[in-house]
C-alpha cells in the first residue's frame, strides 16, 4: 500500500509558503505559483484523497458525463451532482425571463449573509427541480456551451462535421503507442467566450512505454482545495478506463498546472487538511466485464478501501 496523495500535499504546503498573493477575477483573492507539477504512480492505488473526504460519486458522474459528450446539467442531476449547477443558474438569473431576487453580485452571493444566503439556494433548488421536469426548460438554461464533452466528443470542424478526440487517442493508442501526438486538448479559442466557464484542464496527452499507459494533463488554473483534488481522480479514472479499452497497465498520471492556486478563503481549511495524518490510497476497481469506455455504468466503477478523514467545506469562488 503507498500514500498516493503526498505529491498534492507537499504542493499545497509550497503556496501556502511561498506562494504569491494575487487578485483573482471573483474579487475573492489568492495565494498562488506558476508551473507546478505532481507525479502519481496509478500502478501503487488510486489517488483518492484520504486527508478529506472526496465524494467519489460525483467524480465518476461528472466523468461519464464529459465521455457521453454531455453538456447539459439535466444528466448530472439526475445523478444528484451538483457541481456544475452554479455556471448553468448564473445563465438563469442573467436572462431576461428571471424574475427573481436580485443576484447579479454572482461571485460572491452564495457567501452573503445567512438570510440571503438561504434565499439563493431556494432559488438554486427551484431552478435544479425545473431542470429536471421541464425539458424545453432544461434546452434551454441547462446546456453549459461548448465545455468538455462537447470538445472532446465532438470537436467542430470549419468545414463542417466534427472531430471525436477521445475515440481518436484510443484509435492511436492501438495503432501507433510510439506516436508523440496523441492529445486530446478543450481549449478552442473561438468557442472560449460563449463557454459557461473556459476549460481549466486543457489538454492532455498519453504515452505508452513496457507496456503501460501514462498520461500528463495540462491545467492552465487549478482551485488546489476544491477542484485538483477532484481533476486528480478524474484523470485518473480517466487513464484506467482507456488503459482497460486498449488492452495495457496503468502508468503514471502527471499533473501540470499553470496558475495552482488557494483562494484566500480556503486558507483555514487547507492548514486544517495539512494537520492530518494521510492514510493508504485506496485501490479502483472497474467491472472486468467491461472493456469500452461507453460501457461503463456508475455500478462499473468503484473504490475499495477507501479510508479517509471527515469533509472540509469550503466556499466556490465563481
Amino acid at each position: 500500500m503507498a500514500i498516493l496523495e503526498q505529491p498534492y500535499l507537499d504542493l499545497l504546503n509550497e503556496i501556502m509558503t511561498n506562494g504569491h498573493d494575487k487578485g483573482d477575477r471573483t474579487g475573492t483573492g489568492t495565494r498562488s505559483l506558476f508551473g507546478a507539477q505532481m507525479r502519481f504512480d496509478l500502478s501503487k492505488g488510486f489517488p483518492l484523497l484520504t486527508t478529506k473526504r472526496v465524494p467519489f460519486g460525483l467524480i465518476k458522474s461528472e466523468l461519464l458525463w464529459f465521455l457521453r459528450g454531455d453538456t447539459n446539467i439535466r444528466f448530472l442531476l439526475e445523478h444528484k451532482n451538483h457541481i456544475w449547477d452554479e455556471w448553468a443558474f448564473k445563465n438563469w438569473i442573467e436572462s431576461d425571463e428571471y424574475q427573481g431576487p436580485d443576484m447579479t453580485d454572482f461571485g460572491l452571493r452564495s457567501q452573503s449573509d445567512p438570510e440571503f444566503n438561504k434565499l439563493y439556494r431556494e432559488e438554486m433548488e427551484k431552478f435544479d427541480q425545473r431542470i429536471l421536469d421541464d425539458e424545453d426548460f432544461a434546452k434551454k438554461y441547462g446546456n453549459l456551451g461548448d465545455v468538455y464533452g462537447a470538445q472532446w466528443r465532438h470537436w467542430q470542424k470549419r468545414e463542417g462535421g466534427f472531430i471525436d478526440q477521445i475515440q481518436d487517442v484510443i484509435d492511436q493508442i492501438k495503432k501507433t503507442p510510439d506516436s508523440r501526438r496523441m492529445i486530446v486538448t478543450a481549449w478552442n479559442p473561438e468557442d472560449v467566450p460563449t463557454s459557461a466557464l473556459p476549460p481549466c484542464h486543457v489538454m492532455f496527452q498519453f504515452y505508452v512505454v513496457d507496456n503501460k499507459l501514462s498520461a500528463q494533463l495540462y491545467q492552465r488554473s487549478g482551485d488546489m482545495f476544491l477542484g485538483v483534488p477532484f481533476n486528480i481522480a478524474s484523470y485518473s479514472l480517466l487513464l484506467h478506463m482507456i488503459a482497460r479499452e486498449t488492452g495495457l497497465e496503468v502508468g503514471e498520471f502527471v499533473h501540470t498546472l499553470g496558475d495552482a492556486h488557494i483562494y484566500r478563503n480556503h486558507f483555514d481549511q487547507v492548514e486544517e487538511l495539512l494537520s492530518r495524518e494521510p492514510y493508504d490510497s485506496p485501490q479502483l476497481w472497474l467491472n472486468p466485464d467491461k472493456k469500452k469506455i461507453e460501457d461503463f455504468e456508475m455500478s462499473d466503477i468503484k473504490v475499495l478501501d477507501y479510508k479517509h478523514h471527515g469533509t472540509i467545506k469550503a466556499p466556490v469562488a465563481v
